[in-house]
């Protein structure tokens, strides 16, 4: 169902301590970088808050009953991924839960394995803890008609799995910035691969809930019971100030040692306002928002790519089967694809993210989730730089 006015309009966020928009001085910048929606959240999240804020008091946090069912609810009617609650551990966002479970179940210097190009704080994340990114890079796909994608590197991931100090893989699923959603079937060659070599996988799906139409996402969890899997709504209802997560550990030995590391890393609590935040958005209303949002990002998505194909045949964009973070080639500039942030940035004031950030030079990284009209300008800046800046061979 359309609803394009949740979408089309949104709020002037400069100001207001945005890390996205205030982060650059100049006010002509647009900001297309950082996964942060500029859609006001789902108004169901929006009544919720408001209702708690009405009471007054903001005092410590008792998680109940029924943030569970919700949790619980959400995910068996809308993925059949059965989540069992007592194995569950709520804290504050997924990177504080990844960085607790690596330093649960690693010893430093111990090699934990990326797919990369990968969300960026996977490195910090293992770097933190003392460990080693063991990487087991993805394989390009060359598409017909100006796209393309990845696969997995199932060698790559025998390799660095085989090795004695590697203990722990971190999967994002949905890829970020592949814009991948795996498949059962790949999936389950990642359990059996990590199985073998008793390698434990921690599962990222934080972008779960942002699939384009005509794809589905698989929750890690109905293809390896003994995974680790890290959730929040944060993304899809763009509420990530409010720092809600959950773990999802079935293994109750493990579970004990995250529990400890969460608590250890002072992660352990959250604030009055995320659990409310959580119901609110795991409910119907939540779902009718939801789905009209997946909508316009996939109409936004169709713009990015049209005006890229027509425009810059030379420069690819990725098949977006979910997210909102097209990854787009610009290799043909022969730039570093820092140097090409940096300049978009000063010359056409648009802000996207570098492809080095991703452990992959030769890209950038677009934030669609915007209103249409703020994109197509945004674009339309991006596309003139790099025209304007085409190398000559």
């Amino acid at each position: 169902m359309k609803n394009n006015k949740w979408f089309d309009k949104a709020p002037d966020r400069r100001g207001t301590g945005s890390y996205k928009w205030d982060s650059a001085s100049d006010p002509d910048v647009i900001p297309l970088w950082v996964a942060d929606m500029d859609f006001k959240t789902a108004p169901a999240v929006d009544e919720a808050l408001m209702k708690r804020v009405e009471h007054g008091i903001f005092g410590y946090t008792l998680v109940g009953e029924a943030y569970y069912d919700a949790l619980k609810g959400w995910f068996r009617s809308r993925h059949g991924y059965d989540i069992d609650t007592k194995n569950v551990i709520y804290t504050s966002g997924v990177v504080p839960a990844i960085s607790a479970i690596i330093k649960a179940l690693t010893k430093p210097g111990e090699g934990v394995i990326v797919q990369t190009p990968v969300y960026n704080c996977f490195f910090s994340s293992i770097r933190n803890n003392g460990c080693r990114l063991e990487d087991a890079p993805l394989s390009r796909v060359n598409l017909e008609g100006g796209q393309f994608t990845y696969k997995m590197d199932y060698e790559a991931l025998e390799r660095a799995a085989a090795k004695e100090d590697v203990k722990l893989m971190l999967l994002c699923n949905p890829h970020n910035p592949a814009g991948r959603a795996w498949t059962r079937e790949e999936l389950a060659k990642v359990a059996e691969i990590c199985r073998r070599n008793n390698v434990t996988v921690v599962s990222d799906e934080i972008h779960c809930e942002l699939t384009m139409p005509g794809y589905e996402y698989v929750p890690y969890g109905t293809v390896d019971t003994s995974s680790i899997v890290c959730l929040s709504p944060s993304k899809a209802f763009n509420t990530a100030g409010l720092q809600i997560a959950n773990i999802v550990c079935p293994n109750s030995e493990i579970r004990a040692r995250v529990d400890k590391a969460i608590n250890i890393n002072e992660v352990c609590d959250v604030n009055p306002f995320g659990p409310v935040a959580l119901i609110a958005s795991y409910s119907e209303e939540g779902k009718e928002w939801l789905d009209a949002l997946r909508e316009y990002l996939s109409e936004n998505y169709t713009m990015l790519f049209d005006l890229f194909h027509k425009e810059l045949p030379e420069c690819p964009v990725t098949k977006l089967e979910a997210t909102y973070l097209p990854w787009i080639d610009v290799t043909s500039l022969h730039l570093n694809s820092t140097e090409i942030e940096e300049e978009i940035l000063k010359e056409a004031k648009v802000w996207v993210n570098c492809g080095d950030m991703y452990g992959t030079d030769g890209y950038i990284r677009i934030n669609i989730a915007c209103p249409r009209e703020r994109l197509a300008e945004g674009l339309r800046r991006v596309i003139k730089w790099i025209k304007e800046h085409r190398s000559v061979e």
